[in-house]
């Protein structure tokens, strides 16, 4: 008999900026959706707070009964991971990420209970509020004079697989809270003069955005950036431009990069037939490759490969290097030494492929 040891499961986070928002409501939707696509999905630990929105959504969805545990003297409830283990489905839904389990518990933080699961292959939703936060804990503090207490490590956020965000305004959020739809009546008063004032709401959900972005630019960030090079042919002489393209395609293979063949010529000046065929020949070449091919007509060359360069987030430029003429080592810069100076500022490498001959460049 062998056995086969799963892979560590995904954790989607659902956040928002104060409780009433959807949190719970938004993962119960998405857990709902999950199980008619035919995912095994049960409900580990579900805070409904009495919210007849929240406990329709969960109909449907199989739920793990709470384990009981009796400490000084009172009946307290907790999730149930061992039995959550023992039923294995792929994906369980828990509330309240935050939460401090019960003293003497196996371990101390649901968030812990959390990781747990995910070791052993379980996929989790879970949800969390902004204040929640560890880093961002004083922050909180700040804008609405309550100590948050209950607080979860800045890596359990950037460990999960995907942190939804879930935005409500200020004033839907408040209209909730009067309605009955987040706290019992009697205490929505004081949530209002407290916790739940206009401009406290208004900060945390600003918080709240900046935070997802944040994590979001920092994924792409992360994410490696595939080279964009660009060769860049001249009609004459004839025979350099096919077997620059032909080094400039092996150099992007290399570099697993995008490449862009660009071809500028002069409108005033006749093209002749050898030259019409060079660029069909060269076109034809760049398909060929898997390149993308640009003609331009511009008398200015190097204001164009500029341009296009800027456009298409060129990274690499590979150019042909002739020898250069005597006059122009006394006197001048080259075509490549006057590219670089315009593209300084663009982060683009240039490559120069050796040439015999001399150029007008």
């Amino acid at each position: 008999m062998t056995s086969t040891k799963r892979q560590r499961g995904r954790h989607k986070i659902f956040i928002g900026m104060a409780p009433g928002v959807g949190k719970t409501y938004r993962m119960l939707l998405e857990g709902r959706a999950a199980h008619r696509e035919g995912i095994d999905v049960m409900v580990g630990l579900l805070e409904t707070h009495g919210r007849l929105e929240t406990i329709k959504a969960s109909e449907g969805l199989d739920l793990i009964p709470r384990k009981h545990i009796r400490y000084q003297d009172v009946d307290l409830d907790e999730m149930d991971v061992e039995a959550i283990l023992h039923r294995v489905p792929q994906l369980v839904l828990v509330d309240e990420l935050a939460h401090t389990n019960v003293p003497g518990s196996q371990r101390e933080k649901r968030w812990e209970d959390v990781e747990h699961l995910l070791a052993a292959g379980v996929d989790v939703y879970s949800t969390l509020n902004i204040q929640h936060i560890e880093s961002l804990n004083d922050v909180v503090a700040q804008i609405t004079g309550v100590v948050v207490r209950e607080r979860v490590p800045n890596h359990v956020l950037t460990n999960a697989d995907e942190v939804v965000l879930v935005d409500v305004t200020p004033e839907t959020l408040q209209s909730r809270l009067k309605d009955g739809k987040v706290y019992a009546k009697e205490k929505v008063e004081q949530a209002l003069v407290s916790f739940f004032q206009r401009q406290h709401l208004v900060s945390l959900r600003e918080l709240a955005l900046r935070h997802v972005a944040d994590r979001v630019n920092d994924e792409a960030a992360l994410k490696p950036v595939r080279e964009r090079m660009m060769v860049c042919l001249t009609v004459a002489p004839v025979e350099r431009s096919k077997p620059l393209l032909r080094r400039a395609s092996r150099l992007a293979l290399a570099m697993d990069a995008e490449l862009t063949v660009l071809t500028v010529h002069d409108p005033s000046r006749f093209l002749s037939r050898d030259e019409l065929l060079l660029i069909a020949e060269c076109q034809q070449l760049c398909l060929d490759v898997g390149g993308t091919y640009l003609e331009e007509e511009s008398a200015d060359s190097l204001a164009t490969i500029v341009r296009i360069a800027c456009q298409r987030q060129i990274t690499q430029i590979v150019l042909s290097q002739a020898r250069r003429s005597r006059r122009k080592t006394l006197f001048g810069y080259s075509f490549s030494e006057r590219l670089q100076h315009k593209l300084l500022r663009e982060n683009v490498d240039i490559y120069l492929v050796a040439d015999d001959a001399p150029t007008q460049a």
